[in-house]
């Protein structure tokens, strides 16, 4: 199987492992400015005083017991458990290093498209990065769509008027780069 090089707007094999892709000056502005509006999203998280710190306390730093109430955020940290008790008690565990690895995968985006193009070369641990942060955003643009499984079609026939049509763009855009990314990964 022959490996393709990077190409506009689709990921390549990079060497170690990792993954390259060539975005114009455009391109990394607008995943910039979706990766700052993620991180905004996110927020830094509840963590107790003293924690970053204390490593032990932050092993044992307890966080939030209920879902957002944003529905992006509701998307991107879901319960875990149908049962309410079951599904907080594992949110207050779990939630603030989720939103950690979540702002640190969005800040590896950032640190990359700061390093300018035209070829962004990512190491084996940025595009991995990479691939959440993709996923992330996907999922934030499809919760503020409201898109849903059925729309697959009519996202690809929206008119120009259609005030959605920008968002939506970026979110068929970013779904081809995600998918190249993970044929790319997988060689």
């Amino acid at each position: 199987m022959s490996r393709r090089r990077a190409r506009a707007g689709y990921f390549g094999p990079a060497s170690g492992g990792g993954a390259a892709v060539a975005l114009d000056d455009v391109e990394i502005s607008i995943l910039r400015s979706l990766a700052v509006q993620l991180l905004e999203l996110i927020g830094p998280g509840d963590q107790p005083a003293g924690a970053e710190e204390d490593p032990l306390a932050q092993l044992f730093a307890e966080g939030p017991t209920k879902p957002p109430e944003d529905p992006a955020l509701a998307r991107l940290f879901p319960d875990a458990y149908e049962e309410p008790a079951d599904a907080s008690e594992f949110r207050r565990y779990t939630e603030n290093d989720l939103r950690a690895r979540k702002r640190e995968d969005a800040l590896a985006m950032i640190r990359v498209l700061d390093r300018g193009g035209p070829v962004l070369e990512l190491t084996a641990e940025e595009a991995r990065q990479w691939l959440g942060g993709l996923n992330d955003l996907r999922l934030t643009l499809g919760t503020r769509l409201e898109i849903t499984e059925d729309d697959s079609d009519e996202l690809y026939h929206l008119p120009d008027s259609d005030p959605r049509k920008p968002l939506v763009m970026a979110y068929l855009w970013l779904g081809g780069l995600q998918e190249s990314l993970v044929e790319t990964l997988l060689g």
